[in-house]
């Protein structure tokens, strides 16, 4: 990755913090996954008004809270 990605990344990350830290607490955990696969599957169709591409990171990023290995990587990256 170069820096400007890298910066693009980081952005995405700050703008989506609130949101996944709201999703953290209030969503059952076994519902977090369900949660990210229907923003992921509306991040298909954002073409349409209303959905928009930006639910496809959002859906992996929500998803990914229950997977062992994706949060045994994030402790360990901090």
């Amino acid at each position: 990755m170069n820096t400007q990605s890298t910066g693009r990344w980081a952005a995405l990350k700050s703008r989506l913090r609130p949101a996944l830290n709201r999703i953290r607490r209030t969503v059952p955990r076994g519902w977090r996954i369900v949660v990210g696969i229907l923003l992921m599957i509306g991040g298909v169709f954002g073409f349409l008004p209303i959905l928009g591409f930006w639910m496809i990171p959002l859906g992996i990023m929500v998803a990914a809270m229950d997977i062992n290995l994706y949060r045994r990587w994030r402790r360990q990256s901090r």
